[in-house]
């Protein structure tokens, strides 16, 4: 996948992980923050998919890609909040 790919990947990944999963953080994302945690969301949810065996990774823009990236984004979001609570 190209650069603006990825992008939107992550924008729309980042969105809906952030829409399925409210919640107040410390830090406030924003739009950049939100991309990146798409991105990243699809990078961790395409190397689980890729460990169990289901999927060859995030590959294609596509719905699949789409789903690994918000299914990763919320198991970073989930990560991001425990931390931060046992910061507190």
């Amino acid at each position: 996948m190209n650069i603006l790919a990825w992008i939107l990947v992550g924008l729309i990944g980042g969105f809906l992980a952030r829409f399925l999963f409210p919640g107040r953080d410390k830090i406030p994302f924003g739009i950049i923050g939100t991309i990146l945690l798409g991105i990243v969301g699809a990078i961790l949810g395409g190397f689980i998919a890729v460990a169990m065996g289901i999927s060859n990774g995030v590959d294609d823009f596509d719905a699949g890609t789409i789903v690994l990236s918000v299914v990763g984004a919320i198991i970073i979001l989930f990560g991001f909040r425990l931390v931060a609570r046992t910061a507190r």
